[in-house]
């Protein structure tokens, strides 16, 4: 078992688990499928069980009548009976635990109709030890399942957990139960447990950059600091097309409000040309930076419960050193940021075992200077690409663009995440969807599956990052705060970091696929129209039988042998 995968082969069957934050992706390859072959089954053994439990499928080869009311639309299914027709899984342990888990996949046959019969099996372990890289690096994701048939399941599509409309977001209830520690996932307890270790101890000091700030419990964690708090908030102020001022320098603003609580604190209402964008926790001792928190996550209900984020903590005193050097510099003030030797170049950090860094601050005089190595890295890439950009869309010129342009012809394997594709090509040039945007199930939703909770208004996916060639040696992922367009890199107080390591890069396309598939079958169902009130209920979605059985003109699988297609590079990429 290598550090962050563990693969086998039999019979010509091919199988490899990949490590992610709390979750692990399952590839799955066959060298030729039987005819009677109709997926995989996939059953796990937690640290410290006896047994092996399979995991649920919601499909089925088929339902009770009628089917609309008869399946609910839950992972009823298990993949001994209902095999998984896909070549690679996700999977999310419940209540994740520290240790090595055991994962067994089996091809699943169907000589008879209605009778799945199991064939080759393979048992793989993997170690889902929470830290990334221990004393040094933890990443974390959102769950971003608000609008998922998960939360429809655990919490009834409930859509009074964040504030909606004229609510006051600083003094919303929050409400009982799990529900913020589910949707906040991992990224939750990062922050969290960095607040509340800096409030307990009393030898720490805490440097802040905050964006949106809107959380009733994290202001109030930020408020028991006291004077041990400095403490930057954004203070811009756009106008709309109609002249309507709107923004964090409102005295009516979330962030306004937040700032006047935190009655002891050193606090700063500053932006740089643009935004103070950054979103930062800097932990120090005596005066000396040894912890810091960073990424794409707004301290908000929006940002830890609804969107896509991640979030990185760095337990180094060269990483955190970095991140005051440019509070210190702009503490008093952000103008002329752009002249100091901090945004001039990107700042290495290299430790003996651990996975090289560069960092860069903006905002830059050229945005090139952060973006080119971006760019450089999608078109050197030789194997595969995935990103999640939340405003990709609005970026008109520059080096990532550019380079997402070619991407999207070249024969290489890619999948990326946007809040809104707007009129960018989607589409690869095999004619397979290479990019999608944020979508939810309606009413009109196929059986078994449910309608969801949209999220409310505002945005769903608010990452950005980009990883190349992660399950290569040369493998980068790019990430931060920065939206990667040139106007943010020259305008906006952000950070970028490069980590060149294929642990974590694992761990970002495996966000990256998740987040992908989520959306996948969302697209696809956007443009289901609400039937006519005398038409029959939509047809079901099923399980596909063997041709023999079904009198289908190919079979399941049959897409994913296309030379040079992408459900080829799929199907070979995670499994081999």
């Amino acid at each position: 078992m290598g550090e962050f995968f563990s693969s086998d082969s039999k019979n010509g069957f091919s199988m490899k688990v990949w490590r992610g934050e709390r979750m692990c992706l399952l590839g799955f390859d066959v060298d030729q499928p039987e005819a009677d072959f109709v997926g995989f089954a996939i059953e796990v053994k937690r640290p410290g069980a006896n047994q092996f439990t399979a995991l649920r499928n919601r499909l089925a080869f088929s339902y009770p009548q009628p089917a609309a009311t008869a399946v609910n639309g839950d992972k009823q299914f298990p993949s001994l009976k209902a095999p998984f027709q896909k070549f690679r899984w996700v999977h999310f342990p419940q209540e994740p635990q520290p240790g090595t888990y055991h994962y067994r996949a089996t091809k699943m046959h169907m000589p008879v109709d209605g009778d799945p019969q199991p064939g080759t099996s393979i048992e793989l372990p993997i170690s889902l030890e929470g830290i990334t890289y221990a004393n040094f690096l933890d990443i974390g994701f959102t769950r971003n399942f608000a609008s998922s048939q998960a939360y429809r399941e655990q919490f009834g599509n409930a859509d009074d957990v964040i504030p909606s409309g004229d609510q006051e977001a600083l003094t919303f209830q929050k409400k009982p139960g799990k529900v913020y520690e589910w949707l906040g996932f991992e990224a939750y307890d990062l922050l969290f447990t960095f607040l509340k270790n800096a409030v307990n101890d009393p030898t720490i000091e805490l440097d802040v950059f905050a964006y949106d700030l809107d959380e009733p419990e994290m202001v109030g964690l930020l408020n028991q600091l006291g004077n041990r708090l400095r403490i930057i908030i954004d203070n811009s102020i756009q106008k709309t097309k109609s002249g309507v001022k709107k923004g964090h320098g409102l005295s009516n603003s979330d962030e306004s409000k937040a700032a006047a609580m935190l009655t002891n604190a050193q606090v700063r209402r500053a932006h740089f040309q643009g935004l103070q964008h950054h979103k930062v926790l800097i932990a120090k001792r005596n005066g000396v930076a040894f912890k810091v928190l960073v990424g794409s996550t707004n301290f908000s209900f929006r940002g830890l419960y609804i969107q896509a984020n991640n979030m990185l903590v760095f337990d180094s005193a060269d990483v955190a050193g970095l991140f005051s050097q440019v509070f210190n510099a702009v503490f008093g003030s952000t103008a002329g940021f752009k002249s100091k030797d901090l945004a001039k170049v990107w700042h290495a950090v290299s430790l003996p075992n651990l996975p090289n860094l560069h960092l860069a601050f903006s905002p830059h005089s050229n945005s090139n200077l952060s973006l080119n190595p971006v760019g450089g890295a999608i078109d050197q890439a030789t194997s595969s690409v995935f990103y999640s950009v939340a405003f990709l869309n609005q970026i008109r010129s520059g080096p990532t663009k550019s380079a997402f342009d070619r991407l999207m012809t070249r024969p290489i394997f890619s999948y990326g995440v946007v809040n809104e594709v707007g009129g960018m090509q989607i589409r690869k040039p095999d004619g397979t969807i290479g990019m999608v945007d944020f979508a939810f199930l309606s009413d009109n939703a196929p059986p078994p599956f449910k309608a969801e909770w949209s999220g409310g208004q505002g945005i769903n996916i608010h990452h950005k990052f980009v990883v190349t060639d992660f399950s290569l040696p040369t493998a980068k992922v790019f990430t931060g705060s920065s939206n990667l367009a040139p106007s943010g890199e020259t305008g906006n107080g952000d950070h970028l970091i490069q980590i060149d390591d294929p642990r974590v890069a694992t761990s970002y396309a495996i966000e990256a696929v998740r987040v992908f598939d989520h959306l996948h079958f969302r697209n696809l169902m956007k443009e289901a129209k609400k039937p006519p009130a005398n038409a029959p209920p939509p047809r079901p979605l099923t399980l596909r039988k063997p041709v023999a059985i079904s009198g289908d003109a190919q079979p399941w699988f049959a897409g994913y042998y296309l030379a040079n297609s992408q459900r080829e590079r799929d199907r070979k990429l995670f499994a081999r």
